[in-house]
């Protein structure tokens, strides 16, 4: 190989590396889920009996409104509305109770 094709060859795999880099970080899920709301939808309340763990998220770079995350004792999660009254009232009693995620 000539010697003044390396230097084109070794820019070329460079690329070739960066592109396939990229490639990955576009198309990996994490960093999409943790760049927008996770509320899509939500509910008024639940049960208290019914919640196994809370986790509330305040407004960030990620999404502009606080987000309430009940994690039921069946394993699955509901968006709270934040501006629910009874929701407001499932918070405060879980922080004073201590039972929060």
């Amino acid at each position: 190989m000539a010697p003044a094709t390396r230097p084109l060859l070794r820019a070329s795999l460079l690329l070739l590396l960066l592109l396939l880099a990229a490639r990955h970080q576009v198309t990996g899920a994490p960093v999409a889920n943790e760049l927008r709301c996770q509320c899509l939808q939500t509910v008024a309340g639940v049960h208290l009996k019914n919640i196994q763990s809370l986790k509330v998220t305040p407004p960030g770079p990620h999404c502009t409104q606080t987000e309430v995350i009940a994690t039921l004792k069946d394993g699955r999660e509901v968006c709270l509305n934040p501006e629910a009254p009874m929701v407001q009232k499932i918070v405060q009693k879980m922080l004073k109770t201590g039972i929060r995620k």
